[in-house]
């Protein structure tokens, strides 16, 4: 044994980044081994059956028996701490033992291991001799074609960028862009997204300021790992992943690198965790890119800068309900108890709801939602005998204009502006909107109904007067030479203060008006007062909202995240297709783009199919699934327009014997088989293999929106854009793997993606 530590009873296991993805590739026996081999070893690496030796020329890369052909390739940390790099046949270990290389990479701090026979086999085809006699025979005309990708830069560049140093000569060797995937598929992650930006075109000192520089400044720069002495501390920079007991292992493997990303902070994430902010903050990025693990951390974060308490002060809220109880559970895994103990973590409406029950407990309304009140209006306007309005202008009227602003009166509803409404209305026109929503409300007063729009605004509205008594009793405390503290006296003689020290927003781009509202009020004017983060790309709400309007001012307090830790770069290229020609604000008054967004990630390409009825669509569907037996049910989905749909597929697929289960509200993460459900439903939730059926003009978008168009065409631009939002979101629940069918014509969101195969 070495000095770095004699194997003894009781040891820390760790697993590098993609070490999983090779070994879920093995055959399912070795698989299973690799299951066994963990438990034991963790137990008692120096158990003989192990056979756990030091590799000849190796200081500290260990090798130990899993089954008679593979062994483990493990790095010894020091003491009884291992981290497992790889799994690989006892024959391929011994031949290529001067060709493993590993280290701490003196940019990013970071342990880096690469097989390097493997990617020359896999990435050049092999560097052999032989290889080389038939590069140097090739045609002088084909040579020529091939010049290196990143022939204008030096072995010394990319090194200072941080390119893991044994893939630099490989890496200045490639000449296409195949080879350039297959390297990144291999590669440490910053080593893959450093070359990506570079042959994506990004100047070198971009690449520099954006990608390494912020590694860099948090792993302490080159000198982090220089002497390579504190091994611990690399692995606690790396993407590794500590297995605690046999399900860490086998859900990490079967998830497909899922548990590691939902938790993994990335340094240049941890920059935008760590900051003090003099005010509201965002932070932007496409789907996978790790906004809500951002927001993970920064609760966590900011509870451990609290003074001790037993209190509640920071808010972590979002506006989807099975999204709040699972950031619960995540925020449990992270922080622990003592984490969870000082989160109020509830979804929007709840918190809304709260407040309106403790100013009028006795309220015994029940709450529905948007679709359930646009069928209000319909019964209404049946009832009332006809109108030239219809329904669904009338609904988002009331809930965009005449609740959105908290109009109070006829009078102010005269006055109010219109905004982004798109068809205008005249005086007259006023008077009768305004006789109609008088008549809605009445309705659903009688029925005992509220919607929650209508719960969500009077909740703003109580936060409000609640923040004017906390204020004017801070100013009366100023003048009398007090401390000003930001508490107001009630009625009873009890303290008022504000509900919270620091709020957090995951999905901001879901809130509506009175939400910003009601949070504005509920939080002082202070440094790190709200946090949000969000995708206007991801807009499958109609709440339209402007930040610095509802005192939430985020100017020069935003950043974006580009780099995709969920899907590969051709699902990307897919779902960013279908969002061709058409642009999104930034939720303050901005644009917002997809600029830069990408994904280290390689696989294979999406797969367009149609088929000449619904009934033959479903055949495909069920194919497809069969396809990919080899993957956990519960890791494949099925999206499609409609329930009607939803429970079509769903029958389909178990009269052929597959387990599948309807997604709901309150079903969805631990629904057993494969998941089916409506593109609404997959709002927050990843799968490694995902179908979208009934991609179909008229269903996507719904023909009815087309209606617009010659009435209100900002209101038709806006329904195709939440439309299209819709089949993005779903596009990017995938990782691995996307097939997108339709039946009749596809639909026109489909059209960029004419370069992409559609097969029959």
């Amino acid at each position: 044994m070495t000095s770095t530590g004699a194997p003894t009873a009781g040891a820390t296991l760790r697993l590098l980044d993609k070490a999983d993805k090779e070994i879920v590739k093995l055959d399912r026996t070795i698989v299973g081994a690799v299951y066994k081999f963990q438990h034991e070893f963790r137990k008692n690496p120096g158990a003989p059956g192990f056979d756990l030796k030091q590799l000849k020329g190796h200081e500290r890369l260990w090798s130990a028996r899993v089954n008679r052909e593979y062994r483990a390739l493990l790095v010894n940390l020091g003491g009884n701490d291992w981290l497992l790099v790889s799994v690989k046949h006892r024959g391929h270990v011994h031949r290529n033992l001067d060709r493993l290389a590993y280290g701490i990479n003196q940019v990013t701090g970071a342990i880096e291991y690469v097989d390097l026979q493997v990617v020359e086999d896999d990435v050049l085809g092999g560097d052999s001799p032989a290889a080389r006699a038939d590069a140097a025979t090739a045609p002088a005309s084909d040579r020529a074609l091939e010049a290196p990708l990143f022939a204008g830069y030096t072995a010394e560049q990319l090194a200072d960028l941080g390119v893991a140093e044994p893939l630099i000569p490989i890496a200045l060797k490639l000449t296409t862009d195949d080879e350039l995937l297959g390297l990144a598929e291999y590669a440490p992650r910053h080593t893959g997204e450093v070359l990506l930006r570079l042959r994506d075109g990004v100047p070198y000192q971009q690449v520099m300021d954006e990608v390494t520089a912020p590694v860099a400044d948090v792993a302490g720069g080159p000198s982090a790992g220089a002497g390579g002495e504190d091994w611990r501390a690399a692995a606690d920079r790396s993407q590794a992943v500590v297995i605690t007991d046999d399900e860490s292992l086998r859900s990490i493997i079967e998830e497909g690198d899922f548990g590691r990303w939902k938790v993994f902070l990335h340094p240049t994430q941890e920059r935008l965790v760590r900051k003090r902010y003099s005010g509201p903050a965002r932070v932007g990025g496409g789907p996978g890119t790790g906004k809500t693990i951002v927001a993970l951390h920064r609760v966590k974060h900011l509870v451990d800068q609290l003074p001790p308490g037993h209190n509640k002060p920071v808010l972590f809220t979002t506006f989807n309900k099975n999204l709040a109880a699972d950031l619960r559970s995540r925020l449990l895994s992270l922080g622990g108890p003592e984490t969870l103990d000082r989160v109020d973590i509830v979804h929007v409406d709840q918190l809304a709801t709260r407040v309106v029950s403790e100013a009028d407990p006795g309220n015994a309304k029940r709450r529905i939602d948007d679709a359930q009140a646009l069928r209000e209006w319909r019964q209404l306007l049946v009832e009332a005998g006809g109108s030239r309005w219809d329904a669904e202008f009338l609904c988002d009227e009331w809930n965009q204009v005449i609740l959105g602003q908290a109009v109070a009166s006829r009078a102010d509803y005269f006055k109010v502006r219109r905004a982004g409404r798109g068809r205008s209305v005249t005086r007259p026109d006023r008077a009768e909107i305004w006789q109609l929503a008088e008549r809605f409300t009445q309705r659903l007063d009688v029925k005992g109904l509220e919607t929650h729009r209508q719960v969500a605004e009077r909740a703003a509205q109580l936060e409000l007067i609640r923040q004017e008594r906390i204020e004017a009793r801070r100013r009366q405390e100023e003048e009398r030479g007090g401390p000003g503290n930001i508490h107001a006296e009630s009625g009873t003689g009890a303290w008022l203060r504000y509900r919270y020290r620091h709020i957090v927003v995951d999905e901001a781009q879901d809130l509506s008006a009175a939400h910003w509202k009601m949070l504005r009020a509920m939080v002082p004017r202070e440094p790190d007062d709200i946090f949000l983060v969000g995708d206007t790309h991801q807009r499958i709400y109609d709440n339209q909202v402007t930040l610095g309007s509802l005192g939430i001012n985020i100017r020069g307090r935003s950043a974006r995240l580009t780099l995709s830790y969920r899907t590969t770069r051709e699902i990307l290229g897919t779902a960013i297709g279908i969002l061709e020609g058409t642009d999104f604000d930034d939720l303050d008054g901005g644009t917002d783009d997809l600029a830069g967004y990408r994904s280290v990630l390689h696989g294979g390409r999406p797969s367009l199919r149609s088929a000449n009825t619904w009934d033959n669509e479903l055949d495909l569907v069920l194919d497809q699934v069969r396809a990919w037996h080899d993957v956990p049910r519960e890791s494949v989905a099925v999206c499609v327009p409609t329930n009607e749909k939803a429970d079509e597929v769903v029958a389909r697929l178990s009269r052929h014997g597959i387990m599948a289960t309807k997604i709901t509200g309150d079903v969805a993460r631990r629904a057993e088989g494969v998941h089916v459900g409506t593109m609404y439903r997959f709002k927050g939730l990843e799968y490694r293999c995902m179908i979208i059926a009934g991609v179909s003009e008229g269903l996507v978008p719904r023909a009815a929106v087309d209606v617009w168009e010659r009435t209100d065409k900002l209101r038709h631009r806006r329904e195709l854009q939440r439309a299209r939002s819709l089949l993005f979101v779903a596009a990017t629940r995938a990782r691995d793997a996307l097939t997108i069918t339709w039946n009749g014509r596809p639909s026109r969101f489909l059209r960029p993606l004419a370069g992409t195969t559609f097969d029959r």
